[in-house]
Parts: structure tokens; sequence; C-alpha cells
């Protein structure tokens, strides 16, 4: 997973992008909200998420210099901070605490226990259905920390654009995969739903680690060979 980034092709950033934030990450949170949407809502929630998430992954990732510059980061900081993110936000999901929506049964106006929004409300359908998912999919902390980080590792222009482009393509895959699996994500059990969740949890879980320890050797304090 720690490898070069500057030395990355399109198809090695699709790849990338995929394993951090391809269907397999946010699947499971159209599933949720697909429990109480109809099917046009639904739909159009997940044409409205895909189309933000990739107008600020676009932005972040053709910006990413002059961020950095601005709120002095590091490549090193940001994989760094994107590793912890990654390995807290895995290790909520072992415990079964949901960033993404409330806990089942709390209504739309209560806010429950998840940070990331409320649970999709049936009478105000588009509205709640892409307040749920903002934090899993249209500004996921994934997302950002993976594009912020290949973008700063890219030396012009061309560089960023093919990390624009890699990201557009997997939202668009994480859209169609949406709009195919998760009316049927929607009718399985929450029990089947958590189970997939706390699976995908150990995966990210190493993912942040993996992350983590490349920004040590960024800064130095560790030698490639050492991991």
């Amino acid at each position: 997973m720690i490898v070069g980034m500057s030395s990355l092709n399109f198809a090695d950033m699709v790849v990338t992008f995929l394993a951090l934030l391809g269907p397999q990450k946010v699947l499971l949170a159209f599933g949720r909200i697909a429990r109480t949407l109809d099917r046009h809502s639904l739909h159009v929630v997940i044409v409205t998420t895909a189309a933000a998430a990739i107008c600020i992954g676009v932005v972040c990732d053709l910006t990413a210099p002059w961020l950095a510059t601005f709120f002095h980061i590091s490549n090193a900081g940001v994989q760094l901070a994107g590793g912890l993110i990654f390995f807290v936000y895995a290790l909520c999901m072992v415990l079964g605490i949901h960033f993404d929506v409330t806990e089942p049964g709390a209504g739309a106006g209560t806010g429950g226990t998840g940070a990331g929004g409320t649970e999709a409300d049936p009478t105000h359908p588009v509205t709640s259905g892409f307040r749920a998912m903002l934090l899993p999919f249209v500004v996921s902390p994934l997302a950002v920390a993976a594009a912020l980080e290949i973008s700063l590792s890219s030396a012009d222009w061309t560089g960023r654009w093919l990390v624009a482009g890699a990201f557009t393509l997997v939202a668009i895959i994480d859209a169609g995969c949406a709009l195919l699996f998760a009316p049927l994500l929607g009718r399985a059990h929450e029990v089947v739903l958590d189970a997939l969740s706390r699976l995908l949890s150990v995966l990210l879980a190493a993912v942040g680690v993996e992350l983590f320890l490349g920004g040590l050797t960024t800064l130095g304090v560790l030698h490639a060979s050492n991991h």
C-alpha cells in the first residue's frame, strides 16, 4: 500500500481510489438510507451526492499545493492525519459506532449518536438523504486525505488533472454500483449490514496503519525496509 505516489500512473490512481473510497466503502451507507427512502428519492440522492463528491474531489485535487501552503501542511502531515482518520473511523465501526447515520429507531430530528448526519427522513427524502451521506461519501475524510496526498505528489497540472480524472471515475463507479445494489442492501436485515460493516472496518484499519507508516517514512522516522 505504501508506494511512491509520484510514480503512480492513471490506472494506479484509479486502483488506489477504489481501495480507499470505492463501492465497498459507500454501498453500506447507501443501503442504510435505502431502508427509508423510495426508489426515486434514492436515485436523486445518489446522483446529487456523486456530483457533489466529484466537485469537492476535483477542487481538492487541483488546488492541493495552494491548500497545503495556506494551511502550512506537508505531504507527510496529510499521510499521518489521513492514517489516523482511517484507523479511528475503522475502530469505531468495529465497536458499532456509526458516524454515517443515526442508530436505527432514532428519529430524523433527534440527531442520534452519529456525527455524520441524521437518518434519512421519508418526509424530506432528498435533503435528509444528502445530509446522511455527507461524511461517508460527499466530504469523506478518506477521500479528501487520499486526493490531497496523491495530488501533492504530482509535479504539474497534468498530474493533478489525472488525479482529478481518477477520482471522478471512481465516484461515477460508486454511483453506478449504488444505483444497482443499494435497493438490494436496503432490504437486507440490519444485522447483515452491521456484519458487513465490521468486516470492512478491519480492512480500513489496515489502510490507516499503512498510510500512517507511510507518513513516518516520508518524515524519515522509519526506513522503507522497516515495514
